[in-house]
């Protein structure tokens, strides 16, 4: 793998924004995969697998860093953790035998879903203290296992399903939901990046040159998001760039 000295300095520097993105909010795989596709030229499977060696590295040091300022509550969310990894070895499973560009176009309307969820009521993603969730345990148990099953299939955007599944079903704090996003992606990533591996569609030199910036990204976020005053206010705002970025990218530029 030669890359010259440019592409190396914009490696870094996607990976840092990527791991802000994951951290804050969610869809920091649509920078690390196109520098894994586009900068390194890697085939998007091979890229897919690859891509989940930085998420590892960045979920990791974010989770850390939240949980060090007791923003990840593990007793409580052990149910949605079975459920999500589950989820995630399905996903997994499931991508390797089939295209997921088919996928890829379900979710470019659903993040349209997802825009309108998330202006809908602003004051309920910037509360303060979590509330106890109305919605049914196995409600909430569906809604988590098709998440899990969506990241091991692509990763890309779960984030920001999570997020609305977290505030909405779970009627959690934003920056709760997000040490919690990033503590069960680690660990499901663990077994997903096993079955990529298995199937020899990782380059692990590629993975851990972005996760560099990456997990460097990750944790200085988690790190001042835990102890800023205005933290669910800032990540609500990232938040709602993100998916409006999304949104003109996948109609404006695809189209």
């Amino acid at each position: 793998m030669d890359i010259t000295l440019f592409q190396f300095a914009l490696i870094l520097v996607g990976g840092f924004l990527a791991g802000v993105m994951n951290t804050l909010a969610g869809y920091g795989s649509m920078i690390s995969l196109s520098l894994l596709m586009d900068v390194i030229g890697l085939p998007p499977n091979i890229a897919n697998g690859t891509n989940r060696v930085n998420v590892l590295a960045q979920c990791s040091a974010s989770s850390y860093g939240y949980y060090k300022n007791g923003k990840v509550d593990l007793k409580s969310s052990k149910w949605i953790i079975i459920t999500m990894v589950l989820g995630a070895i399905l996903g997994a499973i499931v991508v390797l035998q089939v295209s997921n560009e088919q996928f890829k176009e379900i979710f470019k309307y659903l993040i349209i879903l997802m825009f309108f969820m998330i202006l809908l009521k602003p004051k309920r993603w910037m509360r303060e203290v979590s509330e106890e969730s109305e919605f049914p345990l196995p409600v909430r148990m569906v809604a988590f296992f098709a998440l899990g099953f969506y990241g091991g299939f692509i990763q890309m955007g779960m984030g920001v399903f999570f997020l609305v599944c977290m505030v909405f079903l779970e009627r959690s704090t934003l920056i709760r939901a997000n040490g919690i996003k990033v503590t069960i992606v680690a660990i499901y990533t663990v077994v997903v990046l096993a079955i990529f591996q298995y199937q020899g569609l990782v380059n692990w030199k590629a993975g851990l040159l972005i996760a560099i910036g990456q997990t460097l990204g990750g944790y200085l976020t988690a790190k001042y998001a835990s102890q800023s005053a205005n933290a669910n206010k800032w990540a609500y705002y990232v938040l709602l760039v993100i998916v409006v970025g999304v949104i003109i990218y996948k109609f404006g530029i695809e189209t």
